[in-house]
């Protein structure tokens, strides 16, 4: 099962004056610290709303001219066996990265099988691609123009690829 994990990460900003200032800093922090390792992880704004009236307010809180701003990161988890793993390798992977920045899993999404989306895509047409795949299979098994990978367009590429090695 493959997963797409949404993590919070709490990222500390300083010297800002607006909140602005301080989510574009908090962005290219949090790049800097994942990329190259981990340039997959999508960044994005996190959004922040009051408990008790529950109106939205910026991701970032700025007092004396420091800040600290909420990200949300999104990765996807391939090949675990449930939600919880899924949680597990990302807060670890991106943890790893973020020393001294605390976490929280938000969302934990299961995408859709790789053996569902290619059932839905053989249905419209993949027909055409399995026989290329055979036809390119009975060539390599054959080492010849065998009658199977069908007909005299196959003889003409042959030869020229042998006088290629042959040279």
């Amino acid at each position: 099962m493959d997963c797409r994990v949404v993590v919070e990460a709490a990222v500390p900003v300083y010297d800002v004056e607006t909140t602005d200032e301080a989510v574009r800093i908090a962005i290219s922090k949090t790049g800097e610290m994942l990329n190259p390792d981990l340039n997959y992880v999508e960044i994005d704004m996190g959004e922040r709303t009051c408990q008790s009236c529950g109106e939205p307010h910026d991701p970032a809180f700025i007092a004396a001219d420091e800040s600290l701003v909420a990200l949300e990161l999104e990765m996807t988890v391939f090949n675990v066996e449930r939600d919880e793993h899924a949680a597990r390798i990302a807060r670890k992977e991106i943890g790893q990265r973020l020393e001294n920045i605390p976490l929280e899993v938000l969302e934990i999404e299961e995408l859709e099988d790789e053996d569902e989306a290619d059932g839905e895509a053989d249905e419209g047409g993949g027909e055409d691609t399995t026989v290329e795949v055979s036809r390119q299979d009975s060539r390599d098994e054959s080492g010849g123009g065998d009658s199977r990978a069908g007909g005299a367009g196959d003889e003409e590429v042959l030869p020229e690829f042998e006088e290629l090695i042959d040279e």
